[in-house]
């Protein structure tokens, strides 16, 4: 893997994109305004980042990111998508994405939403549950005792097996939750949030560093269908 492409460059895309140029990828950023839009950070990551339509940064990566509004998710394309691992750091919010029925009655999740407008590739749930100031602090090199575990979840062996290789190259480790219908357990407002990595000052202090296996199991055993915490 040389390129990552990323459909979505804002908080969390951009921030991935960071972490990749500094682990020796290229990539290919995009977003729904344009790639003109995308100058300032194609400047500030340096030779190693381009911009360019989400068609080509599709068909350029070698592993893409989905990093858009849940309510956009039907205009990511398809075709160029074929046989890639695609990591999809979505999350619902109704006020934001607007009201989705199979969401609300809690018959899919939103990961299992953007592989079944992928049926030829292979996507994993990651990077939904921290705070992209977080994402871009945590890192550290392999064997670090204050390395970090990012949670991931899909369907494919291989494909995991892909985005654990990426989260390695760029400072952390992978806790497998399980298949795509398990993405659940760390979606918004679950135990394993957001808040799982954040420190005893909150968001505007340093985040809690070393996260790990101990921390992340009993969080995602923890979490209630939203139905199940309601009145």
């Amino acid at each position: 893997m040389t390129t990552l492409g990323l459909i979505g460059s804002g908080n969390i895309g951009g921030t991935v994109a960071r972490l990749a140029v500094n682990a020796g990828y290229d990539v290919v950023l995009s977003n729904s305004r344009g790639p003109d839009t995308l100058a300032d950070l194609v400047a500030e990551l340096g030779p190693r980042a381009r911009a360019a339509t989400s068609t080509e940064a599709a068909a350029a990566g070698d592993l893409v990111l989905v990093s858009v509004p849940l309510h956009a998710y039907r205009a990511v394309p398809v075709e160029p998508l074929a046989g890639k691992v695609v990591i999809d750091t979505n999350n619902y919010y109704p006020d934001r994405d607007g009201t989705i029925p199979e969401l609300e009655d809690e018959s899919t999740t939103t990961s299992e939403l953007l592989a079944a407008h992928l049926p030829t590739s292979d996507v994993v749930k990651a990077f939904n549950n921290i705070y992209f100031k977080h994402l871009l602090e945590l890192a550290r090199p392999a064997g670090s005792p204050e390395r970090t575990s990012l949670l991931i979840a899909g369907d494919g062996d291989d494909a995991k097996k892909t985005v654990t290789g990426f989260l390695d190259d760029i400072g952390y480790n992978a806790f497998d939750a399980g298949p795509l219908a398990e993405g659940w357990r760390y979606q918004r407002d679950t135990a394993a949030y957001a808040g799982l990595y954040i420190g005893p000052d909150g968001f505007a202090g340093p985040p809690r560093t070393g996260v790990g296996p101990d921390e992340i199991r009993p969080k995602l055993a923890a979490a209630r269908r939203y139905a199940d915490t309601t009145a």
